[in-house]
C-alpha cells in the first residue's frame, strides 16, 4: 500500500505511454485523434530501416556520440587532475568549473547559437580581430559537417565539467601513498599515471564513458536549439528525426517505431554497462 502511489505514477508517466507507443508502432496512425487504425505489423520498422534519412541520421548520431564522449573524457580527465591539485581557493575554482554543467541545455544551446552567429557572433569577432580569419564565417548555416562539429563543441563545453567531477571522485579514492612510493622508486609523473592512476581509475572511467555514451546517443535539445537539424539535414540525429516524423509530419507510427529503435540501442548500451559492472565485481571478489 505504501508503494501504490509511486507505482501509479510510474505506470501513468512511464509504462502506459511506453506501451501505447509500442502498440502505435505496429499500426498506421496519421492523426492525433483516437480511432480505428489498420494493423501493419513490422512495416513501419522495415520502412525506417530502408529509408536513407534514417541511416544518415544514424551516422550523425554515431559521430556526435563518439566525438563528444571522447573529448569530454579526455578533457575531463585533465580537468579532474587540475581540480585535485593542491591550490589556494580550490573550492572557488571547483564552483566556477561546474557552472557550464549547471546551465540548462536550452540556455547553453542558445548561448552558443549567438556566439556562432554569422553576422555578429563573438567567435567571428574574436578570430577577425586576432587576424586568424579574414572574413566572418557562417558556422551553423553553410557547411553541414562544420555545423555538426559546432554542436559537438557546445555539448563538450557543457558536460566536460560533469565528467571531471565524476573522475575527481575516482581520483580521491586512490591512496596517495601509491604514487609517492612509485616516485621514490624513480617513476616519473607519466609512468605513475599510466601504471597506477589509470588502472585504478578504470572502473570510474568505464561508468562515466557508458553513461555519457547513452546520453549523447539520445541528443535532441541542443540540436533543436542550435541548428534545427540543418543545414541540409546535416545535424539531424535519430531522436531529432523521431521528432520530425511524429510531430512535424504527424506520422505517429513511424515516430513510435523510431523511438523504439532508439530504446533498443540504449538498452544494449545499458546492458553492456551492467555486464561491465558485473565483471568488475567478480574481479574485485
Amino acid at each position: 500500500m505504501l508503494l501504490l502511489p509511486a507505482a501509479l505514477v510510474v505506470f501513468g508517466v512511464v509504462l502506459w505511454p511506453a506501451g501505447r507507443a509500442l502498440v502505435i508502432s505496429f499500426l498506421d496512425v496519421d492523426s492525433p485523434f483516437p480511432g480505428a487504425y489498420p494493423f501493419v505489423g513490422l512495416r513501419n520498422y522495415t520502412d525506417i530501416l530502408g529509408n536513407p534519412r534514417f541511416w544518415a541520421a544514424a551516422q550523425h548520431t554515431l559521430y556526435f556520440t563518439v566525438a563528444s564522449t571522447t573529448l569530454e573524457v579526455v578533457l575531463g580527465l585533465g580537468l579532474a587532475h587540475l581540480l585535485a591539485a593542491p591550490m589556494r581557493f580550490r573550492w572557488l575554482f571547483r564552483a566556477i568549473v561546474i557552472l557550464p554543467w549547471a546551465l540548462p541545455t536550452i540556455v547553453n544551446g542558445a548561448m552558443w547559437r549567438w556566439i556562432l552567429n554569422a553576422e555578429y557572433g563573438a567567435l567571428n569577432a574574436l578570430l577577425t580581430q586576432l587576424h586568424l580569419m579574414g572574413d566572418y564565417r557562417s558556422w551553423l548555416g553553410s557547411d553541414p559537417f562544420l555545423a555538426l562539429n559546432m554542436v559537438v563543441v557546445a555539448d563538450v563545453w557543457k558536460n566536460t565539467s560533469l565528467v571531471a567531477f565524476f573522475l575527481l571522485a575516482g581520483l580521491s579514492a586512490i591512496p596517495a601513498e601509491l604514487g609517492e612510493a612509485a616516485r621514490i622508486d624513480g617513476a616519473g609523473s607519466f609512468r605513475v599515471f599510466w601504471r597506477i592512476t589509470l588502472p585504478l581509475l578504470r572502473p570510474t572511467l568505464a561508468a562515466v564513458l557508458v553513461l555519457r555514451v547513452i546520453e549523447a546517443f539520445k541528443v535532441f535539445d541542443i540540436v533543436y536549439v542550435m541548428t534545427g537539424g540543418g543545414p541540409a539535414s546535416g545535424t539531424q540525429t535519430i531522436t531529432f528525426l523521431t521528432y520530425l516524423q511524429a510531430f512535424s509530419a504527424q506520422r505517429f507510427s513511424s515516430g513510435a517505431a523510431l523511438a523504439y529503435l532508439t530504446v533498443i540501442a540504449v538498452l544494449m548500451l545499458a546492458l553492456s554497462y551492467l555486464r561491465l559492472l558485473r565483471q568488475q565485481e567478480m574481479r574485485a571478489s
